[in-house]
């Protein structure tokens, strides 16, 4: 009896055993997840006091309304958050065969995830604001000419995951040696489709975006040459009523910035002069920066370059200089003179006398359509014809 009884107690102590190793091992996960999640709120919480939440409309400033809670939520909703040792598969450990690109804040690797292709950029911790402020607009915003996130990831780094875009950057594919120029056809159709995108943020959204970082190289284009607008590491947020928004510093690219741009208030306009000048770089194929002078070391905007021209009495001939050689004569050059029109009125030093994007969607859809005689003066001072070609 008393032998049947000690078996008893020795079976029911090592079953006690067991069970608190169980929970003493259980104890210790939630304990490292828990740490885990508050280290990842940290680190939103840190950085995210620039981009707010304010009855529905973001913007940038301060609000008890956006909390890390809320911005996890609304990732999740739209991204998948993906594990470091996850994306260091798909990029075979981020290895330099893998690269395809590198951009002011950070390398691009080419990556499989779940059958997909993707691309994954890797941004230092130092570029946190950068990448909120990108993973900000693109959970929120959606449209065929913008580029489409995936997911999301910080371990170490910070790495936001998109789609992959087969036919690289417009600036790649405009200035390459490589390969057939590109068409007429398809530089207009370009020129439609990134003004597309650009109206939907301008125009289409609450809170409206300021991307403030236009340039052929965040033009990316896919397998069938469909333009898709990207990095939104800059982009400002502007609430509803509101027309510009100030900031403290400069932000953008020498040769696309507009003039006003140095007196610390940005609207929707600095985009539709960087718009303009990539206008000019369809027709050129030159950099928005070009080198000049005897020397070769004088550096030329390309809107002056094509100011100069339009001053001149008959600027027939230098338009026919400026525009890509390697089109030869498979073009229309009344049609490459309406572009470099629209460009000129992008790229008006006043912002006031810049045509919105919906203007410049409705002037790019009718120079790509079969219609011949149209006024870009015309058109974008006729809010009737505008709101009328654009289903409003």
């Amino acid at each position: 009896m008393s032998q049947g009884l000690s078996g008893g107690i020795i079976i029911g102590i090592s079953l006690g055993a067991v069970a608190g190793l169980m929970l003493l091992g259980f104890c210790i996960y939630i304990t490292c997840y828990r740490k885990k999640n508050v280290q990842n709120q940290e680190f939103l919480s840190e950085e995210t006091s620039a981009i707010v939440e304010v009855s529905g409309n973001a913007a940038y400033g301060t609000s008890d309304s956006m909390s890390p809670a809320n911005i996890i939520g609304i990732r999740l909703q739209k991204s998948g958050e993906f594990s470091y040792e996850e994306l260091a598969n798909a990029t075979n450990n981020f290895n330099l065969a893998n690269k395809i690109g590198q951009g002011g804040f950070g390398e691009v690797y080419y990556a499989v995830l779940n059958g997909e292709k993707a691309a994954i950029k890797k941004m230092d911790m130092k570029a946190s604001k950068e990448f909120l402020a990108e993973l900000k607009v693109l959970t929120r915003v959606h449209h065929l000419n913008l580029v489409r996130l995936i997911g999301y990831c910080v371990e170490g780094s910070l790495f936001l995951v998109y789609e992959y875009i087969e036919n690289g950057n417009l600036s790649q594919r405009l200035r390459s040696s490589d390969g057939e120029p590109l068409s007429w056809t398809a530089r207009a159709k370009i020129a439609l489709d990134s003004a597309r995108g650009l109206e939907y943020i301008h125009e289409h959204t609450v809170p409206t975006y300021i991307h403030r970082d236009i340039k052929s190289e965040n033009i990316l284009l896919d397998k069938n040459f469909c333009a898709k607008v990207a990095d939104f590491g800059l982009t400002k947020l502007i609430e509803a009523g509101s027309s510009s928004v100030p900031t403290a510093n400069m932000a953008g690219t020498f040769g696309y910035m507009p003039p006003e741009y140095a007196y610390g208030s940005v609207s929707s306009k600095i985009d539709v002069y960087a718009f303009g000048v990539v206008l000019y770089e369809l027709i050129s194929a030159k950099g928005a920066v070009i080198m000049g002078g005897e020397s070769g070391a004088d550096l030329k905007g390309l809107v002056v370059l094509f100011d100069e021209v339009f001053d001149q009495p008959n600027p027939i001939e230098g338009f026919k200089k400026l525009v890509d050689p390697r089109l030869g004569d498979n073009y229309s050059f009344d049609s490459v003179l309406k572009m470099a029109q629209l460009a000129k009125a992008c790229t008006e030093s006043d912002p006031h006398q810049r045509p919105n994007m919906s203007y410049v969607v409705v002037a790019l859809t009718t120079l790509t359509s079969t219609t011949e005689e149209w006024d870009i003066t015309s058109i974008y001072k006729n809010p009737n014809l505008v709101n009328l070609m654009s289903g409003r």
